[in-house]
């Protein structure tokens, strides 16, 4: 009697047991399935912010040589943005330009170096000067004489101003390049940017 008794309470016990024993572990895949994602999205973004990064520094430094050569050359170099909104992605770009006899032309030497650059489609470009709070973009495609928003003149002296990487989306800055009548060039990343210039 004593057997049946307890053969009888131990199964359900045991079927009990295992049945809890597969919840935790389905709860336990649950969990490890979410930081899973959760860190794969992290990676992303942070992929993400260091292509932007990258080309933020890119800009800086070919904007220093520009003004290097506009004062070696004694021709002023201009930095022209825009933006094309020709395809199913609106995309914003930037090219360089020299100023010669006949006007604003695509550069003669260095063209490897000053070559036009295309941002990345979520991202927007702002241009903030001081006697233009935003200055507008051109529209691609650009003109061989398109004049430029931004000029390195021959002098060694730049128009105060800064160009802002946004987030198409929510229009949060994520990186500001700006840069002084030196034309010393400083980076900002998002979280660093101060008021100094109006926004949108």
């Amino acid at each position: 009697m004593q057997r049946r008794v307890g053969a009888g309470l131990s199964r359900p016990c045991a079927a009990r047991c295992r049945a809890f024993s597969l919840v935790e572990l389905l709860v336990v895949l649950f969990v490890i399935v979410l930081m899973t994602s959760l860190a794969t999205l992290n990676v992303g973004d942070g992929g993400q912010q260091q292509v932007l990064e990258s080309q933020v520094r890119e800009l800086r430094n070919v904007a220093e040589f520009a003004l290097e050569e506009a004062q070696m050359a004694g021709r002023d170099m201009g930095l022209v943005l825009a933006v094309d909104a020709r395809g199913a992605q609106t995309q914003y770009l930037y090219d360089w330009r020299e100023r010669r006899a006949e006007g604003w032309r695509s550069p003669a030497l260095a063209r490897e170096v000053l070559a036009p650059r295309t941002l990345p489609a979520e991202v927007e470009l702002v241009l903030l000067l001081d006697d233009i709070p935003t200055a507008d973009l051109l529209a691609a495609p650009l003109a061989e004489d398109a004049a430029p928003q931004v000029v390195f003149y021959a002098s060694g002296e730049v128009a105060p101003g800064a160009l802002e990487w946004r987030a198409l989306d929510t229009a949060e800055v994520l990186w500001r390049l700006e840069w002084d009548l030196l034309g010393r060039m400083t980076m900002l990343p998002r979280g660093e940017v101060d008021d100094a210039y109006p926004s949108r």
